[in-house]
């Protein structure tokens, strides 16, 4: 297996792509082992014609059954905890956010803090919206993203992944 700090990315440029139908893009993929959670192949294709992106993850070795991991989020040590998200999984936070799969969801591999970034981010692009109240919401769910991330306010976090190349690692994280 090579050296988890330096991978192997296997690279496929000018290939077709699904979108704007051009020999634009480019298909990348690399095996990483991930500790506690084992070998595993991040794939990625973008296409420089048309700003298509698409990325997933998946277990070298088919899991085939659902997972669901929850987390609580009790401090900032918390935020440092791996998480491997696929396309297929969706994750909530129970009376918060629930963000499920569709036909552009991307899998990746991040922290905890990656994933309350990235609601975060979504959750500013409704700021401006027109409805007072969901302005109200929207401002109410910064705030608390906030405070979770200063470790100020605890949160819980669950992936639901029916593939089973979803997870959050750690002895932390309630498996069921």
């Amino acid at each position: 297996m090579e050296n988890d700090d330096n991978p192997q990315i296997d690279v496929l440029e000018n290939q077709n792509c699904p979108m704007c139908h051009k020999d634009t893009l480019t298909l990348r993929e690399m095996r990483r082992e991930i500790p506690f959670f084992g070998p595993c192949y991040i794939f990625s294709m973008d296409c420089s014609g048309c700003d298509y992106h698409m990325a997933d993850v998946e277990r070298e070795e088919d899991q085939g059954k659902k997972v669901k991991f929850t987390l609580e989020i009790a401090d900032e040590k918390d935020l440092s905890i791996r998480v491997i998200k696929s396309s297929q999984a969706t994750i909530k936070i129970p009376r918060f956010i629930e963000i499920t799969p569709g036909p552009v969801s991307n899998g990746y591999v991040t922290y905890v803090e990656g994933i309350l970034n990235r609601i975060k981010k979504v959750l500013e692009g409704q700021q401006d919206d027109e409805d007072p109240a969901v302005r109200t919401k929207v401002k109410n769910q910064l705030k608390k993203i906030g405070r979770v991330l200063w470790g100020r306010e605890k949160m819980t976090l669950v992936i639901e992944d029916p593939t089973g190349n979803s997870a959050i690692v750690s002895d932390k994280a309630v498996r069921g």
